[in-house]
């Protein structure tokens, strides 16, 4: 007989770091979650791998329904920077990414991380209202600037992406 007694309830979403076996259904999640950018099936097994501390998987009934992908700026080592966010449509409306946010934060906040920072353009109305209400939540202070813009770096060809600030003062606090 199986033993169930660590098994959640159906219906409970869990929260935890990726393994290399993810890969393959980040990848897929990503692709099922348009107009996101998709990267290469090699690029999310690295990340589950590589950078699964400052990444996070949300599961349910044993299904990854969500993903958060970041990782420390390499001259940085108290911002974390999300890459990617992405929440199936079985999740949706159910708080899923801000609470993988939040998941995360609380996790690399105990290794020094202070802010964090991810890239915005400005009609992904979705994500401003995902960052900017896990900065509220927070208590965050949030700020924003272009800093991949259309024409110098994208060749005309994508929107202008805002680099978007979350510096948490409770978290520097604790520092002091």
């Amino acid at each position: 007989m199986k033993d169930l007694s660590n098994t959640p309830p159906k219906g409970t979403l869990t929260f935890r770091k990726p393994v290399r076996e993810d890969g393959a259904a980040i990848w897929s999640l990503i692709s099922d979650c348009k107009p996101l950018d998709e990267n290469s099936m090699y690029c999310n097994l690295l990340q589950a791998d590589h950078f699964r501390d400052t990444c996070v998987v949300a599961e349910l009934d044993g299904e990854i329904v969500g993903w958060v992908s970041g990782y420390l700026l390499p001259n940085d080592a108290e911002t974390l920077f999300v890459w990617q966010v992405a929440v199936s449509s079985a999740a949706r409306g159910r708080g899923v990414g801000g609470r993988m946010l939040s998941h995360l934060f609380d996790r690399v906040e105990r290794e020094g991380v202070r802010r964090i920072q991810t890239t915005i353009t400005r009609d992904n109305d979705a994500s401003w209202a995902l960052f900017t209400g896990f900065a509220e939540r927070q208590d965050g202070l949030i700020d924003d600037q272009a800093h991949f813009t259309r024409d110098t770096h994208f060749d005309g060809l994508h929107a202008t992406e805002h680099m978007v600030t979350i510096d948490m003062p409770a978290a520097l606090r604790r520092v002091a």
